[in-house]
């Protein structure tokens, strides 16, 4: 607190001036820097969703907290070893590459609220603070409770996040760590049966109440849960010291160990799912134990640029606690093992340009994994960037491809699968001037996928014996006039080669119309206007619950329906406020056209509040 003398020459009290919120630092795992950001823009508003991130490729089921269906691929992916089961319920689980880390001045809150449907909420609480300049803790909870229109839907979210980063005073020895442990339970139904279906679809008045549209079954539940300890340290042998020094050398050091299992279980079985060993009390726990330790060496000089090395060490257990025995064989209980790898890292910026590659492969063990990455980007005038990029991926497909095990008789496999192929070419170009336009190729051989068989009724896995060439073209641009505002964002996107493995709308679209403006003496910003999406029918991938995964249908064809949404948006100093009329123009359909899946309808017309409240202490 600063003192100061008033007329009367007494001393009074003035106000410390706030910090300012860009020193309010957020780090991600990859070490870039971003800041706090309390403003109400389109782009916030098109993130206030449970997973807190922009989903216009993504298709929403209607209660909140379950899998989300896909509408256009990226391929992103550079992992060496197979990925766990279940992916199709990844999407809100946090891995290592999307924790983040923090510096402020002071502590910092953030609340975050959202309304569900029917006895449920949405809550995501984060504080952080620094007890120090070199020490930096933060601590959130996510957790969700949902139970949805349709029986037997009900949804439920538990994940509990703890960081902390430390710098040394001559900052020369770096540490981050966290521990996230995450539960999302879903009960399960199958989803509407045919009938209902037929109802849903022809807007019966007697059951605009969806609790009465009869689903498959109501006995069932499956849960992703997930522990991980991780920590990245490193030491600066040789430091720049001042401004003439050019190198810096460093050496560090990545351990974690993280514990996932997915669960399905069910009272009794379906028989739309085939035959079953038992009776009653299905029960399958499928889990994957996975420690990774490695060390690396980078070096960084201001005209070679930053070349890291590394070598790695992972220790895997996948699978189940018993083999199953058929009449021609057996089914093994574990896939577990040891990888090494090696990698290198290179990165160079100069006047505008920037370069960098990276490179990955698996030196012994099982699996046999390779990647390469390669980009460079141009930034023009400090306005535009042009950027480009090519990688190579091998990768064995994901573990519930070579072995998975269930109750249901039609559930269970080993396979010897062949490495999956990703080979794929970036361009960019991004400005708030001029547009931001993004085009992709993707050529995959060995593509693994799910689907279901001639005269079979349940989804086994395949690879596609051609080659799945794809395409991809999105542009966004904003357009503005005074107090109005129009985004746009265009997707197009074919399976060249492979569409019958590959399924996707060819056309995806969002546009929205708002208006801004400050009242009552600049004390509240207001936005409010209208999104409409649309995307392309198409034969939509259907959700299995035994498998946690989409698979490919080629009966139902979905999409092609236009869904409005009506919001209406403030802020009052750093509390956002957020209210949204979904899917509004359902409420003057004469039939009901909005899925997620094949079975699976898209909530209905619906009202939702929601708040975001940043504390500055």
């Amino acid at each position: 607190m600063v003192f100061s003398q008033n007329e009367e020459g007494k001393p009074k009290k003035e106000k410390k001036e706030k910090p300012s919120v860009t020193l309010y630092k957020i780090v991600s795992a990859r070490q870039d820097t971003t800041y706090v950001d309390t403003s109400l823009t389109i782009q916030r508003d098109y993130k206030f969703n449970y997973l807190r991130k922009d989903n216009f490729e993504l298709q929403e089921f209607a209660n909140v907290g379950r899998p989300y269906n896909t509408l256009a691929y990226d391929f992103d992916k550079t992992n060496l070893k197979p990925l766990f089961a279940a992916q199709g319920h990844h999407f809100n689980y946090l891995e290592i590459e999307d924790m983040s880390y923090f510096k402020v001045p002071t502590p910092l809150t953030e609340l975050y609220f959202k309304t569900a449907f029917k006895q449920g909420q949405q809550l995501d609480a984060f504080f952080t603070i620094n007890t120090s300049n070199q020490i930096n803790f933060s601590v959130a909870f996510k957790g969700v409770r949902s139970l949805g229109s349709y029986q037997h839907s009900l949804t439920s979210t538990q994940d509990f996040r703890f960081t902390s980063n430390y710098n040394s005073k001559n900052n020369r020895y770096h540490l981050i760590t966290h521990v996230a442990s995450q539960d999302l339970l879903n009960e399960q139904n199958g989803g509407l049966t045919d009938e209902s279906v037929f109802l849903f679809q022809n807007n019966d008045s007697d059951f605009k109440d969806r609790g009465r549209l009869d689903v498959n079954f109501e006995n069932a539940e499956n849960e992703l849960k997930g522990f991980r300890i991780y920590g990245k340290h490193e030491y600066e042998i040789i430091t720049k010291k001042d401004s003439t020094d050019q190198n810096k050398l460093v050496i560090g050091n990545i351990i974690s160990f993280e514990d996932k299992k997915f669960l399905y279980q069910q009272d009794s079985p379906f028989d739309g799912y085939g035959e079953s060993y038992k009776t009653n009390g299905l029960w399958k726990n499928t889990t994957l134990e996975d420690f990774n330790v490695q060390g690396y060496a980078r070096f960084e000089n201001d005209f070679i640029g930053s070349l890291s090395v590394s070598v790695g060490y992972t220790d895997y257990n996948y699978g189940y606690d018993s083999k199953v025995i058929l009449d021609d064989g057996e089914i093994a209980n574990r896939l577990k093992g040891n990888q090494i790898q090696a990698g290198a890292t290179y990165k160079k910026t100069y006047k505008g340009f920037e370069i960098y590659g990276e490179g990955g492969v698996n030196i012994s063990g099982d699996f046999v994994g390779n990647f390469l990455v390669a980009g460079a980007s141009y930034l023009i005038n400090n306005k535009h960037k042009v950027s480009t990029q090519i990688k190579t991926h091998s990768a064995a497909p994901n573990f519930n491809f070579l072995l998975f095990q269930s109750d249901y008789i039609n559930y269970n496999w080993q396979n010897n699968f062949n490495n999956v192929k990703t080979q794929q070419l970036n361009l960019e170009f991004t400005s708030e001037k001029i547009i931001n336009l993004s085009a992709s190729y993707t050529g995959i051989d060995n593509y693994a996928y799910f689907a279901v068989k001639v005269n079979d009724s349940t989804p086994t896995p395949h690879q596609f014996e051609g080659r799945v060439d794809y395409i991809k073209l999105k542009v966004q641009k904003e357009f503005r006039y005074k107090k109005f505002g129009l985004e746009n964002t265009f997707l197009i996107q074919d399976a060249i080669n492979g569409y019958e493995a590959l399924k996707l709308p060819r056309f995806i679209t969002r546009n929205t119309l708002y208006f801004e403006d400050n009242w009552f003496k600049k004390a509240l910003f207001i936005q409010t206007g209208a999104t409409f999406k649309y995307y392309s029918d198409y034969s939509m991938n259907s959700y299995d619950p035994i498998l946690g995964e989409f698979y490919i249908q080629e009966f139902d064809e979905l999409g092609g329906y236009p869904q409005f949404d009506i919001f209406f948006n403030a802020r009052v100093q750093q509390v956002r406020f957020y209210f949204k009329y979904e899917n509004f123009n359902a409420l003057f359909s004469s039939t009901n056209n909005y899925f997620a899946a094949p079975g699976y309808p898209y909530r209905d017309a619906v009202i939702r509040f929601g708040i975001v409240w940043n504390f500055f202490m």
